[in-house]
């Protein structure tokens, strides 16, 4: 690792410890970090076969303090009004007329946003795997849901009573894709240089596909 990627990874240890001063859900805090530690795993694991840049590493980590944040409050409960209302003078929900938190649509957009950054594939093949895994965790909240008491599977799921919650999740996580793909090739065209990439988890997702 470069001095880089080890200023990252710091800068989000210190973010991770900070969220569990004095938490307020500590069990349920603890199932959503359970993914997170997950997900470092992985990074380390492909870092240590191939070497991904730190752009890579910058947007994996964007991803993960947004869920680390929102797992202090299990995302039901994140208090961005307040904090808007602290900077700005305004409480966004009254601004939008919402009537739940959406600090999960947030989340689930950065979702698909930031995994096909690090992807750099081809649009539609970053697009399949946004979607796909986006199903996928849908599946295990349903597993969850099924398994554990209900007020916990709340709690983990969070779903604020919208039985369309999994749909919107996984279009929110499609959009970022979108957004993302749409954002590379704009780069792409301007500078002349190619969008996609042959390193980390482009080369990890080309080589499962060419080993079928």
């Amino acid at each position: 690792m470069t001095r880089g990627h080890l200023w990252l990874l710091g800068t989000f240890a210190v973010l991770l410890v900070a969220t569990w001063w004095d938490p307020i859900w500590p069990a349920e805090q603890a199932l959503h970090n359970s993914l997170t530690l997950v997900a470092l795993g992985v990074l380390g694991r492909v870092q240590k076969r191939r070497p991904m840049p730190v752009q890579t590493w910058a947007w994996a980590l964007l991803f993960l303090a947004l869920h680390t944040v929102a797992a202090r409050w299990i995302y039901s409960y994140v208090p961005y009004d307040d904090w808007t209302s602290a900077l700005f003078g305004v409480r966004l929900s009254e601004v939008f007329s919402w009537h739940r938190n959406h600090f999960d649509r947030l989340v689930h957009f950065a979702y698909g946003l930031c995994l096909a950054m690090m992807l750099r594939l081809k649009p539609l093949r970053s697009l399949e795997i946004v979607i796909a895994t986006s199903a996928l965790y849908e599946l295990l909240e349903w597993v969850i849901a099924m398994t554990l008491g209900a007020e916990t599977a709340e709690a983990y799921n969070g779903q604020q009573g919208d039985i369309w919650d999994p749909h919107k999740d996984m279009a929110l996580a499609l959009l970022g894709a979108l957004v993302a793909v749409w954002s590379q090739a704009v780069a792409g065209r301007r500078t002349g240089a190619p969008v996609h990439s042959d390193s980390g988890f482009s080369r990890d997702f080309d080589s499962a596909r060419e080993s079928r």
